[in-house]
């Protein structure tokens, strides 16, 4: 689902946002992903599935899943993994940490992107382990 796009100023590559039709996109305003200046910025993906929760309980599986929900954003525009120049995770619980860099190294490996970690106090819904953010270039 294609969100209405803002032309940029002359000389400049045009903003375009694409929604995915989460339940938050609307409510909240913001699209899943946005392209400017040569960049692709996906916005905060969890484990919510169909309005529900996956993996509750597991950082290792939301992680896996949030990033899915990620790169499927990022693939329904035509960007593939290999393009991604960045990636935030923010984990709930400091003894995931572990499982959630790992799952990053699984999913990341041969891209080996720049990435930030950080441990925060909670996250939109109570079942949230781990919300991903990913940066990627347009052109290769």
């Amino acid at each position: 689902m294609t969100v209405p796009g803002q032309s940029a100023p002359a000389g400049s590559r045009q903003i375009q946002r694409f929604g995915s039709g989460g339940p938050w996109e609307d409510a909240y305003g913001y699209a899943r992903v946005v392209t400017a200046g040569g960049l692709a910025f996906v916005s905060g993906c969890t484990a919510t599935v169909d309005g529900e929760v996956t993996d509750v309980g597991d950082a290792a599986g939301q992680t896996r899943t949030a990033f899915g929900i990620a790169l499927s954003s990022l693939a329904s525009i035509g960007i593939g993994v290999d393009r991604v120049v960045s990636t935030r995770m923010y984990v709930v619980n400091r003894d995931d940490t572990d499982a959630v860099g790992r799952i990053h190294g699984e999913i990341f490996g041969a891209t080996r992107p720049a990435a930030t970690l950080v441990i925060v106090a909670g996250l939109l819904h109570v079942d949230h382990l781990v919300e991903v953010e990913v940066v990627a270039a347009l052109d290769g």
